[in-house]
């Protein structure tokens, strides 16, 4: 129980996508389903929602105990879609924000069901992704069940960070019951009955010599009539199913993600540990107190205004002329084609600067930038600024309603808090940007109250920072064809007649309105550039504009859609003194009909207080498919003190909690004091090692029924072969900003080693040749960074031991066990002592990290190390468990003949033998 009890404290995290579901009396509200934009309209789509959502309420309602159900659900309708007197506007919901998404599948990947879902045991997921057909097409029924219950099993995934009970990787396990070993299904309930068939041939599975587990293409098919009335989490389709296991009904010894993540313990007792369940009351009725409503909300044209501040601090650190160069960037590059954008400037006062203009050509946004301020003076009043902003959208607009605001001030102002209410509740998305270390520490609440994004920029200029922030702020529409995607931002000090030297790899899913910056921060006068494109073509420095407003930014817009390939530059220093020049390189999706590869990047939380880590988590995808292999840098940089550099990895150890699932996960302990930090992320993928990976996390596909003795069989699950997976995908370069993050109670006088090991996570046992075989990832000193001092192995013929009292069990001698580095796999074997081993012999195996600190990691998860010897094959005719001992009188009856044959022949020859003797004697 120490070790759950630890764990029951990863609920207190806040939620970090922006979800803006509440929780009131039972009733979830405000849920948002988003249709994806590139659907074609099909009202059939909503009115399966509504039915869904609807049916799914009482499952849920009778599931949890009449405790939860589903009361109000808001559903985005794309903006191509017909309007209708029902469809209101969005006001802060968007695409990117959503709860549920529809969307198709990439390269047609079928249409499982899943939610994103990378946090650990109990932290709420990103996303569910259904596909239309899925909501369409009801011959799915037989595969996933009814879609209500369906979307119980993955609102369970999304709410309260449970996982699945089955494993698809690991469908089978070595388990003893009454003494006796025998292969199961991993399954929960374990009382859930079936037969273990061959999908291709519906016979009867046989053993595998190798694994000693059933054979390859072996499926547990279900009795479709139970008694069991768990599991939601394992399969929800059978009619039987009607609650989450419990402790009573969970299967602890099944080898799933739920046993794995959330160490041994039953879906509902994480429910029941959630704030869902400790902030409600059981509700003393049969069905739900209210029917689930619906409100229609249609996407309009982006519409966003820049409220700029331009206060007298604004001209310290140059500020003011980072503001234009950032700013220009993205009016140029980065706001969508078609979105409406006005702009203000604010210090004591507030001033229009442009009212909304539609981006319809290039000549509009070159008409914005003329008027991007180029001076600062006064004082600082941010709710002015906020007010003018609205101002300037309702001109046109009868309401705030999906508006956007970019709010940038490095300045302090005590009164913020005056129009807080006022801007929540106004409909409008503030997107914020501190710039500097004095920046409003309130500043955020204006994000968090609307669900805008939230940057910092240093006043490091190498860092790219303010570039990074407003790059960053693209459309949540869900169109990503149409967002600018960040391929490059580089900057560096340069020494005199010195040269700056970089690849950026242009890859086939971008292309267009690709552009090269070049920034430096002291002449006005242009460094020397060269730009090679991968076919030799060469653009020099003339070839690149310099606006006559801002003479420290070269850009060049490549006409048509650029070529694919290594684009290589230099760039010399020819000012007098050292700069710091950069490189900034957007692009747009090449084709309508291949998304392009993306990446997200974000914290685990948004703020955080010392001594708690963190997790740095970078999603990389092409489409809804992981893309893996890549290498992933993530740079955090502190409000003081030098940025941090570390490699994520998706290797399912540390903080990553599934390998090869596309999320490049690592910890961050290296806080260097309190206040803002903000993250960059840095992907690169080569042509030789980067590929596309299978979507992990999906809904049990039924392999079939067993109905009146019958083997009823569903069509296999449709594949992707690995050819039509690795679709070219090649290398490529992708930036992404993940926001800032506010850090407090870091000790004034710097930090001691106050960060354990983290916990291991992938140890995996084997019994090879009378020796047990162990191996998993090294942990670090400070979790996932460094290097541990020892190691501590335990082991018992009990799980349940193991778990809850880990120090109690016998230990294995881990004197010559040295640990290596975070992130080396580690091996080790040896021969138990104590223990007879013998066919249905089953030993469980956990392991702890400590530091040089003597700091402890928790306890690793179970491994098991079974030794069982599949019995021999038998005949469709015989009973199960015969052959052995029909085999052996068999034996013995053989055995018995021939040596009653050899005796009555030795009998023989010994009698003529004698007769003869007594002859020659005569």
């Amino acid at each position: 129980m120490r070790v759950f009890k630890s764990l029951v404290l990863l609920f207190l995290l806040p939620v970090v996508r922006g979800s803006m579901v509440q929780l009131k009396n039972g009733g979830y509200e405000d849920i948002v389903i988003a249709i994806n934009p590139g659907l074609p309209e099909n009202d059939n789509i909503i009115r399966n929602i509504k039915d869904m959502v609807k049916e799914a309420s009482s499952y849920l309602f009778n599931a949890t105990k009449q405790r939860f159900f589903f009361k109000a659900v808001k559903i985005i309708i794309p903006l191509h879609w017909l309007p209708k007197p029902e469809y209101l506007s969005i006001k802060t919901e968007s695409y990117d924000k959503a709860d549920v998404i529809v969307a198709n599948p990439f390269l047609k990947y079928g249409d499982d069901p899943y939610t994103l879902q990378y946090g650990r045991c109990g932290e709420k997921g990103r996303y569910i992704h259904f596909t239309p057909d899925f909501l369409l097409n009801d011959n799915l029924y037989n595969i996933y069940g009814s879609r209500a219950k369906v979307f119980v099993h993955e609102w369970a995934h999304l709410r309260w960070g449970v996982f699945d009970e089955y494993n698809n990787d690991a469908p089978f396990y070595v388990s003893i019951n009454s003494g006796k070993a025998s292969v199961e299904a991993t399954r929960c309930s374990a009382s859930v009955t079936g037969k273990y068939i061959v999908q291709s041939t519906t016979k009867e599975c046989k053993y595998d010599e190798q694994t000693k587990l059933y054979e390859a293409g072996c499926k547990f098919v279900p009795n479709k009539i139970q008694n069991a009335p768990a599991s939601i989490m394992y399969m929800q389709s059978l009619p039987s199913v009607v609650e989450f296991c419990d402790q009573s009904t969970h299967n602890e010894k099944a080898t799933n993600m739920q046993n794995k993540m959330c160490n041994y313990h039953s879906t509902w007792e994480i429910i029941k540990n959630s704030p869902d369940f400790s902030n409600t009351s059981p509700i003393n009725s049969t069905s739900p107190p209210y029917e689930t409503s619906f409100t229609l909300l249609q996407t309009k044209d982006r519409v966003i205004c820049l409220v700029l501040d331009v206060s007298g601090s604004m001209a310290q650190n140059n500020r003011i002329n980072r503001l234009y160069q950032s700013a220009e960037i993205f009016l140029l590059q980065i706001v969508e084609m078609g979105s409406w954008v006005g702009m203000i400037t604010f210090q004591s006062t507030a001033q229009i600067k442009i009212n909304l203009q539609q981006i319809v050509s290039e000549n509009v946004r070159q008409n914005l930038i003329k008027y991007l301020p180029t001076s600062a003076d006064g004082g600082t009043n941010i709710c002015e600024g906020v007010r003018k902003g609205f101002e300037v959208i309702k001109q046109k607009y009868a309401n705030l309603y999906g508006s956007e605001i970019v709010l940038l001030t490095d300045g302090e102002d005590t009164c913020m808090s005056n129009c807080l209410t006022e801007v929540e509740n106004s409909g409008s998305i503030i997107h914020t940007i501190a710039l500097g270390p004095n920046a409003a520490p309130e500043l955020e609440q204006f994000s968090d109250v609307t669900g805008g994004l939230k940057f910092y920029a240093t006043d490091t200029v190498d860092s790219n920072g303010l570039i990074d922030a407003f790059s960053g702020i693209s459309s949540g529409s869900g169109n990503i064809s149409e967002q600018s995607i960040q391929l490059e931002s580089t900057a560096r000090s340069v020494a005199v007649k010195q040269w700056m030297h970089g690849t950026v790899t242009v890859d086939s899913t971008v292309g267009n309105d690709t552009f090269f910056v070049v920034t430096w921060d002291r002449i006005t006068s242009p460094p020397d550039i060269l730009l090679r494109d991968p076919k030799g073509k060469e653009y020099r420095t003339s070839d690149f504009t310099v606006s006559v407003l801002n003479l420290r930014t070269a850009r060049l817009n490549i006409a048509g859609t650029a070529e694919v390939g290594d684009w290589y530059y230099s760039i010399q220093n020819n000012h007098t003194h050292s700069q710091v020049i950069s490189m900034i390189v957007t692009s747009r999706a090449a084709s309508l009909a291949v998304p392009p590869v993306t990446v997200k990047a974000h914290m685990n939380k948004d703020t955080n207080n010392f001594p708690h880590p963190m997790v740095i988590y970078a999603e990389v995808s092409q489409g809804f498919l992981p893309v893996l292999g890549a290498t992933v840098m993530a740079t955090v940089e502190p409000q003081t003190g030098s940025a941090v550099e570390l490699k994520l990895l998706d290797d399912g150890s540390g903080a990553d909690i599934t390998k090869n699932d596309g999320i490049y996960s690592k910890y961050f302990t290296s806080f260097k004091g309190n206040g803002r930090y903000n993250l960059k992320v840095h992907v690169q993928g080569k042509d030789k090692t980067v590929r596309l990976g299978r979507r992990q996390n999906q809904a049990l596909y039924i392999p079939g029924y067993i109905e009146n003795g019958e083997i009823k069989m569903n069509a296999p699950r449709p594949e992707v072969s690995d050819d039509e997976i690795q679709a070219k995908l090649g290398s490529f370069n992708r930036v992404a900003s993940g926001g800032s993050f506010v850090v407090e109670d870091v000790p004034l006088g710097g930090t001691t080693d106050v960060f354990p090991p983290c916990k291991i996570i992938d140890l995996e046992a084997q019994y090879e040749e009378n020796k047990i075989h162990l191996s998993w990832t090294a942990p670090g000193n400070d979790f996932d960074v460094g290097q541990a001092e020892r190691y501590i192995i335990k082991m018992s013929e009990s799980l349940l031991d193991l778990r809850n009292t880990f120090e109690n069990a016998t230990s294995v001698n881990t004197s010559s066990l040295v640990p290596n580095p975070a992130g080396t796999k580690e091996s080790f074997q040896f021969k138990p002592e104590n223990f007879t081993i013998e066919n249905g012999t089953i030993i469980y195996f956990a392991i702890c990290a400590i530091d040089n600190a003597s700091q402890t990691s928790e306890v690793s998860n179970i491994a098991q190390a079974a030794l069982f010897l599949p019995p021999k094959e038998s005949s469709p005719s015989s009973v199960p468990g015969d052959d052995g001992i029909n085999e052996g009188i068999n034996v013995l009856t053989i055995v018995l003949i021939v040596a009653g044959c050899v005796a009555a022949v030795l009998i023989a020859v010994s009698t003529a033998v004698c007769i003869l003797h007594k002859k020659n004697r005569k």
